[in-house]
């Protein structure tokens, strides 16, 4: 049962009374998600508690940094068949967890923490902040509640791997600092996230300079197939199966492709479709100044923030491409 929105203390101590939790970031982690997860198993590890991170796909290359060893994440459910909490992390909802469904809901307790104006979670016990520039502000935050309740400091080798994943996880979702959501909190916690060691250069080269010669391949072959519609409003590109197979790329390595698009001089929505798999196409919205995003994937099944947002699409891509254009146009 949903007990709607709790505060702070009312999650802390859910997780207080937990000594097992497993943490479930949405499918095709970013560094919002992973990092937030790889923050808050640190904290609960060194408050003496069992966790780890459910996870059924690989953790993208640019973020690998943050559990280089995969001692805080697993793919085995048996790892985690005793444990009593749940927790979504970055996401509130059965269809952004595919696959694990089953096992986050044989869970006793069920918690949710996410920053996602459109997130309806199914958990017992929720904290989702839409103000939220980051869900790793929310877990930096969670944290020092629970150092509070629970009166023991991390070690400072702890903290300092907190600092570095809860700085991944805001730098990755404010583009940098640079996106409109970035707010005075943000700069505020990362800068007492060098008091507990922050490496920022050090995590920055590693998420943003760390490229392999096959991404750059990959992007030079979508950019290159650029449609801008809407009379300069809009820009659109596509990833194909087709183009992985020849650069050699993954798909996560398109993952800033959508901000390059938004990035054109005089372009306001930006929209990059993946091909996923045979008819699976997702579709990452993004906007500059005012239009809602988040309103559009919505009418597809998605959801996201004013300024990003996406969905997923059961078509084949020529067909996807074709719906997405003729809905965005109808607003300019």
């Amino acid at each position: 049962m949903n007990i709607g929105n709790s505060d702070l203390k009312e999650i802390a101590k859910v997780i207080k009374g937990a000594s097992k939790i497993a943490l479930f970031p949405h499918v095709n982690m970013d560094g919002d998600a992973f990092g937030s997860c790889v923050a808050l198993a640190h904290a609960l590890r060194e408050l003496g508690k069992e966790c780890r991170i459910f996870i059924s796909e690989e953790v993208p290359e640019n973020l690998s940094f943050l559990d280089p060893e995969k001692i805080l994440q697993t793919n085995n459910k048996d790892d985690i068949k005793d444990y009593s909490l749940a927790v979504m992390v970055d996401c509130g909802e059965m269809k952004r967890i595919p696959g694990r469904e089953e096992v986050f809901d044989s869970f006793s307790s069920t918690l949710c923490i996410d920053h996602h104006g459109t997130t309806e979670s199914c958990c017992q016990f929720n904290y989702i902040d839409p103000m939220a520039a980051a869900t790793g502000q929310i877990v930096f935050d969670l944290i020092n509640e629970l150092i509070l309740m629970e009166g023991k400091e991390p070690s400072k080798e702890a903290k300092k791997e907190i600092a570095n994943a809860i700085f991944a996880a805001i730098t990755t979702d404010t583009g940098n600092y640079q996106y409109s959501n970035t707010q005075k909190e943000s700069h505020e916690i990362t800068a007492r996230l060098y008091d507990w060691g922050l490496e920022g250069n050090k995590v920055s080269v590693e998420i943003y300079e760390s490229n392999r010669i096959e991404r750059i391949r990959l992007t030079a072959e979508v950019l290159s197939k650029v449609e801008i519609l809407a009379e300069g409003k809009v820009a659109l590109a596509y990833c194909s199966q087709e183009m992985l197979n020849t650069t050699g790329a993954k798909m996560e390595e398109t993952e800033r492709i959508a901000g390059d698009l938004r990035g054109i001089r005089g372009v306001e929505v930006a929209i990059f479709l993946k091909e996923e798999g045979e008819k699976a196409i997702k579709c990452s919205l993004r906007s500059k100044a005012y239009y809602d995003v988040a309103k559009l994937a919505t009418e597809f099944g998605g959801g996201g923030h004013i300024r990003a947002a996406g969905y997923t699409t059961y078509k084949d891509l020529k067909e996807a491409i074709e719906e997405i254009k003729e809905r965005v146009q109808k607003d300019f």
